[in-house]
Formats: structure tokens, sequence, C-alpha cells
């Protein structure tokens, strides 16, 4: 029997209290989960291929799929803070297939997992029972929004992939009646509506731009035969699969990865502890009871460096982020320039266990640099390792991008300093 969390019941009745793990190792835990606590590939090392993006995203879980283009898409990069300089081929090659035969070759695919993310194949039996929630509404003041739907699949089950805007003109339909990123049609949110009820998924992207396709020619054969787990049963697993991919964790923290309830997540973590998957542990400094998977690494130390989108999952649980860091962070994509602190699309630079350093970023293509428009020095950091980590770093990422040189403006702590020599 257990407890919820602060301790464990032995078999000969004796409790048992919940081991007690300090700040510092958490972190070099968590870190250690995400993959993020090995140095950076060499320049010189092979190139990355789908097994290495396989073993990264079995561990990881997810990559989150998001509209920003500052950089390059959000998908792009916590691949490259993990495996360095890599083809992104691979990863579209993975998520991406052109045509239905080619099916079999899908890693990946897009889905509501952590938002919109992309997630390996061999999960999609544990979301079904989100699917089959729905995720959008109907338009309402549309006609007839079953027959529209209907058209829809017809339309794409004849044609294959297809644009919203592709179906619109196939069957005749208008389009928005304003322009603007989230003024739909009513055939683009009835394709985002099926998309959501797993009818149709996504074949490809042209630049941002959904092709859409019927479910069953998106992901395998094999994983569509597979038996659909019941609903209790697929968030216990997800749950134990959130709790791999952070090593340590609230329960708040891995409801959030998988977006789970917090009350599915405690009943699953009862489970879990009872089967002997997690432990209770008690971290210093955090207020809430903590649970570490069995499988978890416990490096004594970590060495590595990386430039940590917004969107990375070591980072987008910002309490947690906090918690483990001391670093507050918040992504001020919508707060109004004169108001934002760091900057626009701020990328937290990690060093063996801490964050040191904020970069706002940009790739200017048609300058041909990566401009750093505002460096932070994070309190209590070495000034000089920051810089020297950041210049390494803010290189190999630019020339990942195919960037010729990295400009920094003047604006931050750290501007002065990334800036000389």
């Amino acid at each position: 029997m257990t407890c919820p969390g602060r301790c464990r019941l032995c078999h000969d009745g004796t409790v048992v209290a919940p081991e007690r793990i300090g700040a510092a190792q958490a972190r070099r835990i968590a870190i250690a989960a995400q993959r993020l606590d090995g140095p950076p590939r060499p320049a010189a090392a092979p190139t990355v291929n789908r097994g290495h993006l396989r073993r990264l995203v079995d561990a990881i879980g997810l990559l989150q799929i998001d509209s920003v283009n500052v950089v390059t898409r959000a998908h792009y990069l916590p691949v490259f803070a993990r495996l360095g300089d890599y083809p992104t081929a691979v990863l579209d090659e993975a998520l991406w297939v052109d045509r239905p035969s080619g099916a079999g070759r899908r890693m990946l695919f897009e889905t509501w997992a952590h938002v919109a993310s992309a997630v390996p194949v061999a999960i999609e039996p544990l979301l079904r029972w989100r699917r089959a929630q729905g995720s959008i509404s109907w338009v309402q003041d549309y006609p007839d929004m079953a027959a529209l739907a209907a058209d829809v699949c017809a339309v794409i089950a004849a044609r294959g992939p297809m644009t919203a805007g592709e179906i619109e003109r196939e069957l005749a339909l208008p389009g928005p009646g304003r322009a603007g990123w989230w003024e739909w049609s009513a055939t683009k949110r009835t394709c985002e509506k099926l998309f959501g009820d797993g009818v149709l998924g996504t074949a490809y992207r042209r630049g941002f731009t959904r092709y859409y396709d019927l479910f069953e020619r998106i992901v395998p054969a094999e994983v569509l035969a597979l038996p659909t787990p019941a609903e209790t049963d697929a968030k216990r697993e997800l749950v134990e699969l959130s709790a791999r991919h952070h090593g340590i964790g609230t329960a708040a923290d891995l409801a959030d990865y998988y977006r789970l309830p917090v009350a599915d997540t405690r009943a699953a973590l009862a489970d879990l502890l009872e089967a002997g998957v997690v432990q209770p542990v008690a971290v210093d400094g955090w207020r809430e009871p903590a649970y570490l998977h069995v499988s978890a690494r416990r490096p004594r130390r970590v060495r590595g460096r990386a430039l940590l989108c917004p969107f990375d999952p070591l980072i987008f649980e910002r309490a947690r982020t906090e918690r483990l860091f001391g670093v507050r962070f918040r992504i001020e994509i919508y707060t109004p320039a004169a108001q934002r602190e760091y900057g626009y699309y701020v990328f937290p630079l990690l060093v063996d266990d801490a964050i040191v350093g904020r970069f706002d970023l940009k790739a200017d293509r048609p300058a041909g640099v990566l401009r750093v428009q505002a460096a932070w020095l994070e309190p209590g950091a070495h000034q000089g390792l920051t810089v020297e980590a950041a210049r390494i770093e803010l290189a190999r990422m630019a020339a990942w991008l195919g960037l010729g040189e990295v400009v920094v403006a003047e604006r931050g702590t750290l501007a002065a300093a990334l800036a000389t020599g």
C-alpha cells in the first residue's frame, strides 16, 4: 500500500519516509532524463541519422510544434540542442511523408499531446481517448457542418493530401471573410475539427501550411490495428512516460507534459507507486512531493552546453523551470515591445547544470547573420565562462542555420562582453 506520495508502507506495516534528494541532484536527474547531460557533438562527428533521432525522441517523448519562425521552427531546435549540427531533412522525413504509400516509413506524427506536438507513432493508441473527445467546436453558423465534413473527407480520399484552401477551391466554397492567421473559414475550421477528432491527420507541410490526409493514411497500419486501451490505462501509461521524460517531478509537472488532468495523474501515480515504477521522494526546497522514475539516472555531475528554445521540453513548464534552476522564465512574444524584460524570442543558455544567460535571437536570413538582439547574464553566473560558452553555442547555431556570422546588439548586461573580441 502507499500513501499519497509522502511515505510508503512496507509489507510488515512499517512506515518508510520518502528518500530525500538535494535540489542540485534533482536538477542533474532532470537534465540527464532530457539527454542534455553530455558535451555537444563535435563538428566532425558522423551525420545524425534516423537512428539517432529515434533514440532521442523515445527519450524525450515529443517535440512541440509552433508557428514562430524567428530562428527556425520550434520542433527543430530541441534536436539541435541535444544532437548538434544535423540535417533537418532527417526530422522532416520521419514526421512528414508526401504520399500515402510511404506511411510505413513515418516515425512521428502530429497530434495534440503537449499542445500541438510531434510524437512517436508507437504511442498513437494512448492518445485515442483525447481524439475521441474532440478539440474544437463546430462552426455554429454554417448551414450543414456534417455535410461539409463528409465533403472534405470525400475530396481528400479522392485527391490525396490537400490544404484547406485547395479543398475550398475544389468544392467551390467561400474562404475566410477577412485575412489573418486566426480568421479561419468554415472549411479550415472543419479540417481542424476533423484533425482533432482523429479523422484527418497531417501528411506533410509546405512552409508551415498543413496538408491534410485521412488519418488511416497517416499512421502505419500495424499501429492502427493495435487495440485501444481503456482511458484510465492509457493515462497511466502516459504518466509513466512523462515520469521517464522528466526523471523527477511533481504530480503537476508530470501532468503538464501530455496535458493530463492533475487528478487523473495523481490516480495514475498511485498505481505506479504500487507497481514500483516510480518512488516518492522529497526534494530540498520543493513544497510538493516529487516522484522519481526507477530508471532515472542520477549523475554526480553533468557536462554540456545548449541554447534552449522557449519550447524546449526541459523548460516549457515554467514553474518547474523556476524550481529546478532558480530562474523565472516567460516567453514575451505577446508582450508589447516596450514592456519586454529580456526580448521577443529568448533562449536560455544551459551550461552543465545551470542556466547562466539568456539571448534574444533572430535569424536574419537576407543579411546572412544570427542576430543577438539582447544578451543577459544570470545573477551569480561567471561572466567570462558564460561569454566563452555563449560564443561557442551561438557560432554552432549560426553554422547549422547556414548563417555567416553572429552579430551582437548593445542591449543586455552581457552584450558588451559578448561583442568584444
